[in-house]
């Protein structure tokens, strides 16, 4: 089998590469990697990534690491009938990647890190949540889910009509945000958000992955 992932389904960024794979049907092997024993941060897995992070990818003797920059380049060479990253157009395409940027430069540092501070702080980390941490960023994903709502109130998915990475690429950390953590009720006074997050969960490929997404 010539792609393999290295990681763990419980990983957001693991997860995120498999749910691209899934959803093109490419056929992965999921190699585990012993993150309580610290085997991201040694040799030889830092040969496949240097900053010792989760997950690590090779398709062939093409070996990379970066969730983001992978799924791009499954959909690139696997899926480039799929509609994941809207190619017809420079329009379409810029419409995906600017709201790509989004979810990365907005979106991701104050979700993940409420995520972190009420799961892996206390559940791995032997901690305690820092709540006002946690308040902080619950304001700031206030605000750029204020900004999502607006625009899903003008389609159904972020780049448009149809789902794209765009879209697939907030599923992880939603996930956990929605089931793990005493926050899902931020989504019940946003109709077109919870509409959005109902559309791109239920997706056969995304079920598939997320039943097996626990960081308990």
């Amino acid at each position: 089998m010539a792609i393999r992932v290295f990681g763990f389904p419980s990983s957001t960024c693991t997860s995120r590469v498999l749910f691209v794979l899934e959803e093109l049907g490419v056929e992965y092997e999921l190699i585990p990697v012993n993150f309580a024993a610290g085997e991201h941060k040694q040799h030889p897995y830092l040969e496949r990534n240097p900053f010792g992070q989760i997950p690590a990818f090779q398709d062939g003797d093409l070996a990379l690491f970066e969730s983001r920059a992978i799924t791009r380049y499954l959909v690139r060479k696997y899926g480039k009938d799929s509609g994941l990253l809207k190619k017809t157009t420079p329009e379409a395409a810029a419409a995906v990647d600017q709201w790509m940027e989004v979810e990365t430069a907005q979106f991701d540092p104050a979700i993940s890190t409420i995520v972190f501070q009420i799961l892996v702080v206390p559940f791995f980390l032997g901690g305690t949540t820092d709540e006002k941490v946690v308040e902080a960023q619950l304001a700031k994903l206030g605000k750029v889910l204020d900004v999502y709502e607006a625009r899903l109130s003008k389609s159904k998915y972020l780049a448009g009509e149809s789902y794209t990475l765009a879209d697939l690429h907030h599923i992880p950390c939603i996930h956990y945000f929605l089931t793990a953590t005493p926050h899902a009720s931020v989504f019940d006074s946003l109709p077109h958000v919870k509409a959005w997050w109902e559309a791109i969960s239920s997706r056969p490929a995304i079920a598939k992955i997320t039943a097996g997404m626990s960081l308990k």
